[in-house]
């Protein structure tokens, strides 16, 4: 089964790599039987469909998830084994989609308006006296 990503990308089937393996978890009287944990190794440099843009984006954002150029998703919540290859699947087509987003646009620095200015320094004026009501004040009387 291929992988959409995006309308632009399709990772075909043969580019997955499968493992499975005993789940620890709910079970039942099969639980030492079915292999249900689910590992999917996708290796992003030697792919075929990624271009080298692509795969630069890859593995600068997802940099911290990526050993030896592969991206490995672990699934093994569900009891089912296809249950847990969906989430497999589903959780590396979100990584590969956030991967490849662009970054977002550098903010420009602006200085504060002349308005903001003396709203700021009207607030501050406002605290000032606040505070000064509040002190005691020795009477001059006594």
């Amino acid at each position: 089964m291929d992988l959409t990503i995006n309308s632009h990308l399709v990772i075909p089937s043969k580019e997955l790599k499968w493992r499975f393996s005993r789940s620890s978890g709910p079970g039942g009287q099969r639980v030492n039987k079915s292999d249900s944990r689910v590992e999917l190794v996708f290796d992003i440099k030697s792919s075929s469909v990624i271009g080298t843009f692509q795969k630069q984006r890859l593995i600068e954002q997802l940099h911290s998830r990526i050993i030896k150029g592969c991206i490995k998703i672990v699934a093994s919540e569900e009891r089912s084994q296809y249950q847990n290859r969906q989430l497999a699947l589903d959780r590396l087509a979100n990584l590969l989609q956030e991967g490849l987003k662009p970054p977002p646009k550098s903010r420009k620095a602006t200085k504060p308006t002349r308005a903001s200015r003396k709203r700021r320094i009207a607030t501050k004026k406002h605290r000032s006296e606040l505070k000064q009501n509040r002190q005691n004040k020795l009477s001059t009387y006594d």
